[in-house]
């Protein structure tokens, strides 16, 4: 380990955050193991993150809390804060802005972090910003440190499927108020130089969604830890696993559910969803109208080794997303060696090739057909899956994507400081 024979040497990184679940949403996963990597490289990480934060796999990652009012946690969502947890102007905004029906936290988190880099400037040499695209981070440059800024996908997209998917003026125009936050996200990613993204599908989203030019993108797909999901031996039959970061329809949790209600009336299987559904929310009433019962289970909050020994436990895996700008859990579910079950959606083609089954985004009844042929198939579930679990070895791994991203590090701050020069230059003949 170490990268002493790396031309540069070792660099002071700040990786930004403004939300870091660790063991779902591709944040937080990103975060997680691009730190730990960076780290083994011989570089120094410091992660600044909002609530939920991360969880770091190295003692050396110095992890700086930037707390926000933490007004959507689980066990109490769009809470009222005593008035002594009130610090400061920007605590007033992000109340103020949750209590009008917006989403406040990448630009308060993007205040928050541009006021401590600022006391700290000097303790840095690059800044990675993992896509919260505030209005502070338009400041960051002007601190002397160079920017990256890493795009998952545009949260356009989202916003453009739960539109679609709500009922009556009242709810769409509750959307669009959540939703506000992506035109400053759009403007935030069109002044703010050289963006990583994780597919071409997502690249063609960010060009056409927040009109970034295409020069300054780069694509740089995401890898998977095989210490953790790898093939564990026996699987039970019947079952089938899926991951959903967020009880939202860009996840296309309902068309699973609906699809195993009905392969469940003649087959015996079983599907287990890693999420939290909002309580008494669509998905929940949606199990009940299935009667699936005991056919279905949810379960959250599981250690990694019980993620990685559920998803190898799996017969059958399914990626239901509408869209999906990269999607981690269908690499990991081929690192496990499980049949994988994807739609024909965003960049889930591009990242899961021929070694899955593509079926139509939202088709219920091509997904169920798909599960009912794999199900009864066990040599096309042992064909499809070490389909996947050879497309993994050949192309996803995060030590090669860390190396990659400290290369984008090196190109921004060489930028950075021929742009000091010619600022420099021009003052003086000025």
């Amino acid at each position: 380990m170490g990268e002493a024979d790396e031309p540069g040497g070792p660099l002071r990184v700040a990786l930004l955050s403004y939300r870091s679940k660790p063991h779902c949403g591709g944040q937080g996963v990103y975060l997680r193991h691009l730190s730990r990597e960076l780290i083994d490289l011989g570089h120094t990480v410091e992660v600044l993150s909002g609530q939920p934060y991360p969880e770091l796999d190295r003692d050396e990652i110095t992890l700086t809390k930037i707390p926000s009012l933490d007004l959507y946690r689980d066990e109490d969502p769009f809470r009222t804060p005593a008035r002594e947890e009130f610090r400061d102007w920007i605590d007033v905004l992000e109340f103020a802005h949750m209590k009008t029906g917006g989403f406040p936290e990448p630009l308060t988190f993007s205040l928050r972090a541009l006021r401590e880099l600022k006391r700290r400037r000097r303790d840095f040499d690059v800044v990675h910003d993992n896509q919260v695209l505030g209005l502070g981070n338009l400041g960051i440059p002007r601190l002397g440190l160079p920017l990256v800024t890493s795009i998952h996908h545009p949260i356009s997209v989202d916003r453009r499927i739960e539109l679609e998917a709500a009922q009556g003026v009242k709810q769409k125009l509750g959307k669009r108020r959540w939703y506000g936050f992506v035109a400053m996200q759009s403007q935030v990613s069109r002044r703010i130089g050289p963006v990583l993204t994780v597919s071409e599908s997502s690249k063609v989203d960010i060009v056409k969604d927040f009109r970034v030019d295409p020069r300054d993108i780069e694509i740089l797909p995401l890898g998977v830890d095989t210490r953790i999901f790898h093939p564990r031996g026996e699987r039970v039959p019947g079952r089938i696993v899926a991951m959903a970061s967020a009880d939202a329809p860009i996840k296309g949790v309902d068309v699973l559910l609906r699809a195993v209600a009905k392969v469940a009336t003649e087959r015996d299987v079983h599907v287990i969803v890693v999420s939290r559904p909002q309580k008494d929310g669509p998905t929940e009433k949606l199990v009940r109208d299935l009667a699936l019962g005991d056919r279905v289970r949810f379960v959250s909050g599981i250690s990694d080794d019980e993620l990685g020994e559920l998803m190898a436990s799996a017969e059958i895996a399914v990626v239901p997303s509408r869209y999906e700008g990269f999607s981690l859990p269908a690499v990991e579910h081929m690192a496990s060696g499980t049949p994988l079950v994807a739609s024909r959606a965003g960049a889930l083609p591009e990242v899961v090739g021929d070694a899955g089954v593509l079926v139509q985004p939202g088709d219920v009844e091509e997904l169920a057909a798909t599960l009912r042929l794999l199900h009864d198939s066990a040599e096309e579930r042992a064909r499809v899956g070490a389909a996947g679990l050879a497309r993994v070895q050949e192309r996803f791994a995060w030590p090669a994507v860390a190396k990659a991203t400290v290369e984008h590090y090196r190109a921004a701050i060489r930028e950075h400081g021929y742009l000091r020069l010619a600022a420099a230059k021009r003052a003086r003949r000025g």
